[in-house]
This record gives C-alpha cells, sequence and structure tokens, in this order.
C-alpha cells in the first residue's frame, strides 16, 4: 500500500475521530455528561504537557491524567454536599492549571497550542491506530451493552430495581469518555475536543428519537463535521481544530433549526385543512 501524504492522515484521522465522538457523544447526552465530558478534556491537559516535557507519549500522558482526575472526581462526587457537578467544576479548574503551571516552568520543544486546539496535519500512525482502537472499543460496547447504557442512563432507580448495579455501566461510560477524550486530542485538542463530542450527538437527538438511529445519525454527523473542517481549513487557511469544532456547532444549529420548524409546518397545514373543510 502506498504510504498516505500529510493531508491524507489527517483526513482518515478526521473520519476515525468524528465516527468515535459521534458514538460515544450519544453516550455523553443521554447520560447528560456534557459538562463532565468537557472538564475531563481540559484535565487531560496537564498530562499531556508532563508527558511532554518528560519525552513520552503525549496520549499516554494525558490518559494516565484523565484516570487520577476521574478518580478524584468520583470521590468528590460521592460528598452529598458536593455533587457531580462540583466535582467536575473542580476537576477542569484544578486540571488546566495544573497544566498551565507545568508548561511555565520549562519550555517545551513541542507547541503548547497543538495540545489546546489540536494538530490534525501532524497525526502519526500510531495516532491513527489508537482512535481505530477506541473506535472498535467503543462500536463493541454499544454492541453488547447498549441497552444496559440506555436503561441506566434514562432511569437508574429502576435499573437498580430490577437486580443491577449502575455502577457498571457508569464505569464503562467514564472509560469510554476517558479514551475518546484521549484520542480526539490530535484533531480538536484539549479545549474543543466537547464540541466534537457533544454537537454531532445533540443535533441526533433533535432530529431522531430512538438511540439506535442516534448512533448511526451522531457519527454521520461527526464525520461530515471532521471532512468540512478540514478541507475549510484548507481552502480558507484556517486552523484545523477550530474550523472543526465551528462545522459542528453549525450542523448543531442547523438541527435545532429544522425542529423549530416541525411545529410551524405542522400548525400551517392543519390551518389549510381547516380551511378546506
Amino acid at each position: 500500500m502506498p504510504q498516505l501524504d500529510f493531508f491524507a492522515l489527517a483526513m482518515l484521522e478526521v473520519v476515525l475521530a468524528g465516527a468515535l465522538a459521534g458514538l460515544i457523544g450519544v453516550l455523553v447526552v443521554l447520560r447528560e455528561r456534557a459538562f463532565f465530558t468537557m472538564s475531563l478534556t481540559h484535565a487531560t491537559f496537564p498530562g499531556a504537557v508532563a508527558a511532554a516535557m518528560l519525552g513520552g507519549s503525549v496520549p499516554i500522558g494525558a490518559a494516565v491524567a484523565a484516570v487520577a482526575l476521574i478518580a478524584v472526581a468520583v470521590g468528590i462526587g460521592r460528598i452529598r454536599s458536593q455533587g457531580p457537578a462540583v466535582a467536575s467544576g473542580v476537576m477542569l479548574t484544578a486540571g488546566f492549571a495544573l497544566g498551565a503551571l507545568l508548561q511555565s516552568l520549562a519550555p517545551l520543544a513541542i507547541d503548547v497550542e497543538s495540545f489546546l486546539v489540536g494538530q490534525v496535519l501532524a497525526v502519526t500512525g500510531a495516532d491513527i491506530g489508537l482512535t481505530a482502537a477506541v473506535l472498535a472499543a467503543a462500536g463493541a460496547v454499544w454492541a453488547l451493552a447498549g441497552r444496559h447504557l440506555v436503561f441506566s442512563s434514562a432511569d437508574e432507580s429502576g435499573y437498580r430495581r430490577a437486580g443491577m448495579r449502575p455502577g457498571i455501566p457508569e464505569t464503562l461510560s467514564l472509560a469510554l469518555i476517558a479514551g475518546t477524550v484521549v484520542s480526539i486530542m490530535p484533531v480538536v485538542g484539549a479545549i474543543l475536543g466537547v464540541a466534537l463530542i457533544v454537537a454531532p450527538a445533540a443535533a441526533a437527538r433533535l432530529l431522531v428519537r430512538d438511540w439506535r438511529w442516534m448512533l448511526v445519525l451522531a457519527p454521520a454527523i461527526g464525520i461530515a463535521s471532521g471532512i468540512t473542517g478540514l478541507l475549510a481549513s484548507r481552502w480558507l487557511d484556517l486552523a484545523p481544530g477550530g474550523a472543526i469544532a465551528l462545522v459542528a456547532a453549525v450542523l448543531y444549529g442547523l438541527a435545532w433549526a429544522v425542529t423549530g420548524l416541525r411545529p410551524v409546518r405542522a400548525a400551517g397545514r392543519r390551518r389549510s385543512v381547516a380551511r378546506s373543510t
């Protein structure tokens, strides 16, 4: 197979990342984990910086930071007077502040901005392999445990009364969200990752009601966001990460506009029928 150039590698990565973000975004939207996901995207920043300082793997450093900060967030969330929202807020601010502090201690050979907004044009085969592996894992989890994830998301107390433990799907969800955040860092960085994860799934939820169709539509919107944003960045000389995140937001806005027009059209049809009778 001929070796791909840098733009072809970037295109392959945005397709995989868009599909992955769409699949996991459905989980994030159904479990109402958007704020947690935003916090986690910021919390991976110190791990990435520390790994770069030590000359190690940036994705591994981000993953270690994600696991550590998830443990902290879970611990804070179990305090009755605090809750998950407070835990996510602490994780967001502490993680980003720690990353900024580490970055100020020593100069890095890697541009710090690439951690924040991504550098998809510099992706490697290892980056693509990681995204593909997490995408395969996400697909397998949805295929094998999708009903459990949806049931526990919609009615946790009912899931517990049915004799099942909600902690298992919750742990799976956190692991998949963390893996996705780390995997798509090369595409949209630590700050913009939440847009690619949440916006396609939120748009799909506006357009379809069945979670199975969301699993089809959300990855399609994520892939369209990645391809369109990458091409726009090339044609208009824009930052790829920002362009991809902006396209995802625009597609969500279009979905919202389409669903907003439905009641208007339905009312118009009812008035027409009334006049004809």
